[in-house]
């Protein structure tokens, strides 16, 4: 969690930098996604408890809701206009695509596994049928002789 929090106050540190410089907010647009996608990776540790205690993750998550609210602040006095609410959207939208990539993904398995599964049934079904299919010869053959 230390590596992940280090590596989120860097890009931070670079984004209030830019704008300190008098960039536009844009300009720091791979820090801006390298920190939300630090900021996943802590959240997804936390959901599981990754962390060795309760406290060191509310500790995480309150830094980095620290820090996004002073970005939340840039966006809205530095940025132009309207555009902490367009950045709302489209994380939710974000979120949604990467859920609905993520349900496709397992429905892909799901049909691979069952492909699998109706290939094994129809090989045991043709196996099955040449067997006896070769039974029947086999019992032709015996009253025969």
């Amino acid at each position: 969690m230390i590596a992940e929090l280090a590596a989120a106050n860097a890009a931070f540190d670079v984004i209030k930098q830019t704008i300190h410089n008098g960039q536009e907010i844009y300009a720091a647009g791979e820090a801006l996604a390298e920190y939300f996608g630090i900021k996943q990776e802590i959240q997804k540790k936390a959901h599981e408890h990754g962390y060795k205690s309760d406290l060191q993750a509310f500790m995480a998550a309150e830094q980095l809701k620290q820090q996004e609210e002073e970005l939340k602040q840039m966006m809205i006095y530095q940025g132009r206009a309207g555009m902490w609410t367009d950045w709302l959207q489209f994380q939710s939208d974000m979120k949604h695509s990467r859920e609905e990539a993520k349900k496709e993904e397992q429905r892909a398995r799901l049909k691979r596994k069952q492909a699998l599964v109706d290939t094994f049934t129809i090989g045991i079904a043709v196996v099955s049928g040449f067997l006896a299919i070769g039974l029947g010869v086999w019992v032709l053959f015996q009253l025969i002789n």
